[in-house]
């Protein structure tokens, strides 16, 4: 168990996942591989952060696959740290992906309300 409460989970495929919710994603996403609706699944695929020619770190996202043509790179995230912030846009920038975050996170109410009175 980690200090966010995650237990280590292994899916219908036999993986080892750090919490139930990405054992569960990577049983939806063997599903949709199967049904032809993404391809190419991989399973921690890893991104090295390099600047200046200088490995700082090397950053693994949970999953990634192919829907039609565009590479798809998920992160099961239950907790948005600064530290994985920070990954994230540096190996968006570095590398000219995306990162999707599942669940996906819903937009505040107070910043919905704040751009409404702005408009």
């Amino acid at each position: 168990m980690t200090k966010y409460s995650a237990k280590r989970t292994a899916c219908a495929h036999g993986h080892v996942h750090d919490s139930k919710i990405e054992a569960a994603r990577c049983d939806t996403l063997h599903t949709l591989q199967q049904t032809g609706n993404i391809s190419r699944l991989e399973m921690q695929p890893e991104f090295p952060i390099v600047i200046d020619g200088r490995h700082i770190c090397t950053y693994r996202a949970d999953f990634a696959y192919f829907s039609s043509t565009c590479r798809i790179v998920e992160d099961v995230k239950g907790v948005l740290t600064p530290v994985y912030r920070l990954k994230k846009k540096l190996v968006e920038a570095l590398h000219g992906v995306v990162i999707a975050e599942f669940p996906p996170r819903k937009r505040k109410a107070r910043k919905a309300k704040k751009a409404r009175a702005a408009a």
